[in-house]
C-alpha cells in the first residue's frame, strides 16, 4: 500500500530566520522526519505549496483538492497549517468522491525545526490513521483523529477539540 503525502507548509515546515527574527519557509522537513521516525511505509512526497494556512486562498485549496482527486493512491496525508485545516478538510469532503479515498490532514503547533515540536508525532499518527480508517476526510492531531464536521481548533487552548 502506497501513501501519497502532500505538503502545503504551515507551522510544520516553518523555520526561524535568525537575520529577521521571523518564521519563514525553506524546504519541507518531511524526508528528514520520515528518516528520523524510521518510517517503513511506502510513501511518495510532493510539495504543493509552502504557505501559512492563514494565507491559503480558495485557489490554493482548489489545487489541494485537484491533486487529491488526481492522485493514484487511495490513501493521502496532507501536512497543513492548523489555522485553516478544517476549511481545507471541508473543501476536500465536498469535492473528492465519497468512498474513493482516505485523506488525513495533520500539522503542528510548534515548528519541527524547534526540536520540541509535536510534528513528528502527528506525522506518525497520520500515517497510521490513514492506513486503517475507512474512506473519508479526517484531521489527526496529538494522537487523536476527528471527523472534520465535529472538530475545531481552540486557539486559546492551542489544541484541537471535539465540537
Amino acid at each position: 500500500m502506497s501513501i501519497r503525502i502532500f505538503v502545503t507548509g504551515g507551522t510544520f515546515d516553518k523555520e526561524y530566520n535568525e537575520l529577521t527574527g521571523s518564521l519563514a519557509f525553506k524546504d519541507t522537513h518531511l524526508p528528514e522526519m520520515l528518516r528520523l521516525g524510521r518510517s517503513r511505509v511506502d510513501v511518495s512526497v510532493r510539495t504543493l505549496m509552502m504557505i501559512d494556512s492563514l494565507d491559503m486562498t480558495d485557489a490554493d485549496r482548489a489545487i489541494v483538492v485537484e491533486q487529491c482527486r488526481q492522485a493514484s493512491e487511495a490513501r493521502i496525508v496532507i501536512t497543513h497549517g492548523t489555522d485553516t485545516m478544517v476549511e481545507t478538510a471541508t473543501a476536500l469532503a465536498h469535492s473528492v468522491p465519497r468512498g474513493d479515498k482516505t485523506i488525513v490532514l495533520t500539522g503542528a503547533m510548534i515548528p519541527y525545526a524547534f526540536g520540541s515540536s509535536d510534528g513528528l508525532f502527528n506525522l506518525g499518527s497520520a500515517l497510521s490513521f490513514v492506513q486503517v480508517l475507512p474512506p473519508g476526510v479526517y484531521i489527526a492531531m496529538n494522537g487523536r483523529v476527528w471527523d472534520i464536521h465535529k472538530v475545531r481548533k481552540n486557539v486559546a487552548a492551542n489544541r484541537f477539540e471535539e465540537l
